[in-house]
């Protein structure tokens, strides 16, 4: 695919962790707007399961988690962004979201892996929550003991 991208064309990538997993789209626009606050607060930009970044992550540190990849490259203003994501909770989410997009901008420009790939936003964080095992409380956590 081109770097010149229109208006209906799209770079998409998923991104996932833990058990949530997120479909980035990527659209080019002509607009200049370099800041990461007007991504947050700004729908038409960075758009999640149809709200805005601001309005769907309570917590600053999550939306900040979810545009890095594109503060990382320099691309705050040029690339619009729409993702559908599902499963896990908030912080998970917003991980995924950046694995997601880190592979788009990947796909967009392969110039910018090398800064994506040393930010480690291109890697899958395997971390998985271990199953609950009979006679357990939880995956590891037995029973208290007593003597009598």
């Amino acid at each position: 695919m081109s770097s010149s991208l229109s208006k209906t064309t799209y770079i998409e990538g998923i991104g996932r962790r833990k058990t949530a997993i997120a479909r980035v789209r990527i659209f080019s626009i002509t607009k200049k707007d370099a800041d990461c606050e007007a991504y947050i607060s700004s729908k038409d930009l960075f758009e999640v399961n149809e709200k805005s970044l601001g309005e769907y992550f309570a917590l600053l540190r999550d939306s900040k988690a979810a545009c890095s990849p594109l503060e990382k490259v320099s691309v705050l203003g040029t690339i619009r962004v729409t993702v559908k994501v599902e499963g896990s909770g908030l912080a998970a989410q917003a991980e995924a979201i950046r694995h997601g997009l880190a592979r788009a901008l990947e796909l967009h420009n392969p110039e910018f892996r090398p800064l994506l790939k040393k930010a480690g936003y291109l890697t899958r964080d395997p971390r998985m929550v271990e199953r609950k095992k009979y006679g357990l409380k939880k995956a590891r956590r037995a029973p208290q003991w007593s003597k009598r």
